[in-house]
């Protein structure tokens, strides 16, 4: 990783690339399955991520503390923040109620989408590993093995309670930076998802203010662990995360078949055990499948070319 103290100079195009970059990790991290640390690993700035986060640190703290605002500024990663911040923001408060309903109405074709990203992304993290050893190969198979049991368990019913919302962000947001792991799913299984998805859509600012806190104390927080791992031990970190994005394919496989449901405090059936299936036949809906998911694969293959050519 890059050294703390350096900030690249960047233009106003170079930025605006870094917000559109947050829109997509932003439009995957609305998707309970698809993780916004895969987009910033697909779009390439996923370290420097981790490295800006780290950048507020104790030295941060006392220049903020001591009102040395200039040199808190010039030591902190904030302009690559702001702009991805924004991204990710335009991308959850604009393109939520668009996922919700295709969640809802077209979920073979989101989720055929995204697995094409994915399954992508698994080869072009992969690739960064600079020698593949058993010790690398030993833990992307152990990370891809608990991904794929993780995304299998059901969700559970839970309160919104102030403090419950609060950790529950704070678990979330380590996921979300996590490729392969997605915070959404995360939020699922705590019973929190559809409760601050609708914040989001009501625009509740208490719940969301709330959350938004629980998740700045995480990311402080996990973004350290993360950066020291990639520091030392970057090939089996990569790999790790190259396994989390396999196993994370269990979960967004587009066809699914319900064996079990369960009827909600709002007495509203949901799903709640569901088995990946085969497309019962060659239709329209197949085929449009396939389609998007070539497109997803495709996508991420000119994107990683695009990034080696500049």
């Amino acid at each position: 990783m890059k050294n703390m103290g350096h900030r690249p100079n960047r233009s106003l195009k170079s930025y605006l690339g870094i917000a559109l970059r947050g829109v997509c990790m932003g439009s995957a991290d609305v998707v309970p399955g698809v993780s916004g640390g895969t987009m910033a690993l697909i779009t390439g700035i996923y370290e420097e991520l981790i490295l800006s986060i780290r950048s507020f640190d104790a030295r941060a703290l006392r220049l903020l503390m001591g009102f040395r605002i200039k040199e808190l500024l010039a030591y902190v990663r904030w302009p690559f923040l702001c702009a991805l911040l924004m991204g990710i923001l335009l991308a959850i408060f604009s393109l939520s109620r668009a996922i919700t309903y295709l969640l809802v109405n077209e979920p073979v074709f989101l989720w055929s989408f995204f697995f094409g990203l994915v399954l992508a992304s698994v080869y072009t993290v992969g690739r960064r590993v600079s020698q593949w050893h058993w010790r690398t190969l030993l833990g992307a198979v152990g990370a891809a093995l608990g991904a794929y049991f993780l995304v299998g368990l059901a969700p559970v019913e839970m309160p919104h309670s102030p403090p419950y919302i609060f950790c529950s962000a704070v678990v979330a947001i380590c996921a979300m930076i996590l490729p392969g792991i997605s915070g959404s799913f995360v939020l699922v299984l705590l019973g929190q998802y559809a409760y601050i998805l609708n914040a989001v859509n009501t625009r509740d600012l208490f719940v969301i203010g709330l959350f938004g806190a629980g998740a700045v104390v995480g990311l402080m927080a996990f973004a350290r662990v993360l950066g020291w791992f990639l520091q030392r031990y970057h090939d089996l970190t990569i790999a790790l995360l190259t396994g989390l994005m396999l196993g994370s394919l269990r979960k967004i496989w587009p066809w699914k078949e319900m064996i079990e449901t369960m009827v909600n405090r709002r007495g509203k059936e949901v799903p709640l055990v569901q088995v990946n299936a085969l497309p019962e036949a060659w239709t329209g809906e197949a085929i449009g499948a396939l389609g998007l998911a070539l497109f997803g694969l495709v996508l991420v293959l000119v994107l990683e070319r695009l990034a080696k050519a500049k």
